[in-house]
């Protein structure tokens, strides 16, 4: 669905219930692509580029906001049809290059089934970096770490528009985040940019106005929520494994307990490994 003048989002469910990713064009002179979904989701993806006029090929950079399976899944597919360019993070840059590593390192079990094949990062970002789309617009990149290392967002100024990847969090939602404090000090400088009209997160529908800084307030109060939920329950049963605690929160925060995947109880254990802290804003 088009939701700016130039932004087009895509929706892409899983076979989890309620659970989805977004990617998003931008389309210009050519078109940017923000991730890439699921290799499932090829016809989905392509077939919308044709419903609006626009063709594969003219996907001229795909930027990762970082490597997971559910934003990898069709990268190799796109950069071998058009040609592209693929910009990521040092941090990520293995992980999409060497997709047998990362399933080694961070198995998953939807994994194979998510991602079609490795593929080779052109441009390596860092924070503060712009990349030319072509006709006087950019992209600029934010660092974002926390969801994972290496994660990155990134702002189009043309349309006031911030893509945020999973560095957001999403209230009321499966808690997924490699590290507490890095999570929120990168929420926290996102939040402290003023101008934002839209935010395009991988686990949000888009959001515009004002909704954007609630949209991030709401994800930093649940943060110290389930930090809240995991210190009561550890502290009632500190014997017990990770697996265990997992399931005694989740079922807390009304989430099914079969979501207590292995990483969502790194998220858990980053939280009882800050429990010291009773407030972790």
């Amino acid at each position: 669905m088009k939701v700016t003048d130039h932004v087009h989002a895509i929706k892409i469910p899983f076979a989890v219930p309620t659970r989805f990713v977004y990617l998003y064009f931008i389309y210009g002179k050519k078109i940017c692509l923000v991730d890439s979904g699921i290799a499932s989701a090829k016809e989905k993806i392509f077939g919308y580029l044709r419903e609006t006029g626009r063709d594969p090929q003219e996907i001229q950079l795909l930027v990762q906001t970082h490597s997971h399976a559910d934003h990898i899944g069709l990268s190799a597919e796109i950069k071998k049809i058009s040609g592209c360019k693929v910009a990521a993070h040092v941090a990520e840059k293995n992980w999409i290059e060497d997709i047998e590593e990362q399933y080694r390192e961070r198995p998953t079990p939807t994994f194979r089934s998510y991602v079609q094949d490795s593929t080779k990062i052109d441009l390596v970002v860092k924070d503060g970096d712009v990349l030319d789309l072509g006709g006087g617009e950019n992209l600029k990149v934010i660092h974002t770490p926390g969801h994972s290392t290496g994660s990155i967002s990134f702002v189009y100024p043309t349309d006031g528009a911030l893509f945020s990847g999973d560095a957001i969090p999403l209230a009321g939602g499966l808690p997924i985040y490699a590290d507490v404090f890095v999570t929120i000090q990168s929420l926290k400088k996102l939040k402290a940019v003023k101008g934002w009209k839209a935010l395009f997160s991988s686990w949000h529908d888009p959001i515009q106005g004002e909704k954007v800084y609630q949209t991030m307030d709401e994800a930093l109060a649940y943060m110290q929520k389930v930090h809240g939920v995991v210190r009561q329950e550890n502290a009632g049963a500190p014997s017990l494994d990770a697996q265990a605690l997992t399931i005694r929160v989740l079922k807390v925060l009304g989430i099914p307990e079969n979501l207590a995947s292995p990483i969502v109880v790194t998220t858990i254990e980053a939280h009882r490994q800050a429990g010291q802290h009773p407030d972790i804003l």
